[in-house]
């Protein structure tokens, strides 16, 4: 079978690829070369900004079937029927990590879902934690900033994070988990998923009902201690990777069960927890999880770089049926999330094939780098409203009203909030060899930080548990014996 013939982006004929046009069989070369200028300068500009967070993912395409009705709950079409099929993409990544960081480092990892449904592309924005480190977003590049390298050292700084989080006492929630067992997963497909907001479901009849999405993982958690993840680190820095993409390849293909907790909206006012507080979760003797579909990984991408890279998600991206709720950190992430994509993608980053609905699109936006997709049908519609039959709004998507109380106000994030309570729950479900685990990997990341800093966290933990503070110490005592007890390079 006879190769393609090569051609510059113009279509042109490429004669030769190996040799450059010079003056003479020695040089120099001449700028007529239109062929090596297209290669070099289409090479300085290969790369794009990447992610501020979640820089480093792995992603894959796949389906959700729904297996059970909750068609009571929501109208969203994705849900519509047993046995409906609907194609997804979800890309997995670390928050902290730049693009080149090693997959498995002790890190929150993303759980990003785009649903290309006929109704429009609904995106679920989560992690794979049903909580965060903070619940007011105006602390949320703060946070970022801890988590980044030092301006002046250029390095990640230790004491920098444990000084945010003991200053911040609703991160203790987060903490807890991201230091336990299942902070280090060995791979995406052994991890679960959250929406980790509060999202709303809204039906026929204009009910809403508020909602926690979770992705239970079918594969079983695995998870590495810290020993184990340096040894794979320095065997690969792309083990998610190798481990997605492998499984996929194989036809192992991972799945997840999707559940919902359903709280109906009247009673947000009841719980003495604030439902829409992002370090919270919902108890599920309360609001028990009730089983939706099963989510599956079935095909990897063509291109990396067109297909994950340039994937862009985000929580404004919902559909008739599936509505917002007053979370401020997701309140914040439906303008900062596409804020974002235009910056590092461009104006028209929707319109990309990964990004693009896969039903019909139809919009007055104009102009614009890299408007590249044609006009309407009728080139003199081309505003609204108009006198030529463009496109018109749709009174029948109309989301009902959300009650709000209070709206409009600053309120203080930290009076009224137990942020200890649901961590010492947490901390009681651990058996003596897991509590003993997330003391010594707390102990670990705390190595070299300021004493008056580990104080201070140390006192957050006593109010959680007397354990949880007394394990930590105690570990920490264990390390500075064992450093104290290793011969320096010096001596050697």
């Amino acid at each position: 079978m006879a190769s393609e013939k090569l051609t510059t982006t113009a279509g042109a004929p490429v004669p030769d690829n190996q040799n450059s046009v010079t003056a003479g069989p020695r040089g120099p070369i001449l700028m007529q070369d239109y062929q090596l200028i297209e290669k070099l300068a289409h090479q300085n500009r290969e790369r794009i900004p990447e992610r501020v967070v979640h820089a480093k993912g792995w992603g894959a395409f796949g389906t959700l079937t729904v297996t059970h009705d909750i068609s009571k709950y929501t109208r969203a079409s994705v849900f519509s029927k047993m046995g409906k099929k609907t194609d997804l993409l979800i890309r997995f990544s670390t928050v902290a990590g730049e693009l080149g960081a090693a997959d498995a480092e002790r890190d929150v990892r993303g759980f990003s879902i785009k649903f290309y449904t006929e109704e429009g592309n609904w995106d679920l924005v989560g992690n794979n934690t049903p909580v965060f480190f903070i619940r007011d977003p105006l602390k949320f590049p703060d946070f970022i900033h801890t988590q980044k390298r030092h301006p002046r050292t250029n390095m990640r700084s230790p004491t920098a994070m444990w000084d945010f989080w003991s200053l911040s006492p609703e991160s203790l929630h987060q903490v807890t988990i991201l230091f336990s067992d299942r902070g280090l997963p060995v791979a995406p497909q052994y991890m679960n998923g959250y929406g980790s907001h509060t999202y709303s479901f809204w039906n026929k009849t204009g009910e809403r009902y508020w909602v926690k999405f979770h992705f239970k993982t079918m594969q079983g958690h695995r998870h590495y201690t810290n020993r184990e993840a340096s040894k794979v680190i320095g065997r690969s820095r792309e083990s998610y990777q190798e481990e997605l993409f492998g499984a996929i390849e194989r036809g192992d293909f991972p799945r997840w069960r999707m559940q919902v907790q359903i709280m109906p909206e009247v009673e947000a006012e009841k719980t003495p927890y604030n439902p829409f507080d992002l370090t919270k979760v919902w108890p599920h003797k309360d609001y028990p999880p009730i089983d939706v579909g099963i989510l599956e990984l079935n095909r990897n991408p063509d291109n990396y770089f067109a297909q994950i890279e340039m994937a862009a998600f985000s929580p404004s991206n919902v559909v008739p049926g599936i509505g917002h709720s007053p979370d401020k950190m997701l309140q914040a992430r439906i303008f900062s999330y596409p804020d974002a994509h235009r910056y590092r993608l461009g104006t028209h980053y929707e319109a990309l094939p990964v990004n693009a609905p896969k039903c019909p699109v139809h919009t007055y936006h104009k102009d614009g780098a890299m408007r590249f997709f044609p006009n309407m049908p009728n080139p003199d519609a081309y505003y609204e409203p108009n006198s030529f039959n463009g496109p018109v709004q749709d009174p029948s998507a109309l989301e009902p009203p959300i009650r709000i109380s209070g709206y409009g106000t600053r309120f203080n994030h930290y009076e009224g909030n137990d942020d200890y309570g649901q961590v010492r729950a947490l901390f009681l479900l651990f058996d003596q060899g897991q509590r003993q685990r997330l003391c010594s990997n707390i102990a670990e990341a705390m190595i070299g930080i300021p004493q008056e800093i580990i104080e201070r966290q140390l006192g957050h933990l006593q109010k959680v548990h007397p354990d949880y503070a007394s394990g930590v110490r105690q570990a920490l005592a264990r390390l500075a014996e064992e450093n104290a007890a290793a011969p320096s390079v010096a001596a050697e």
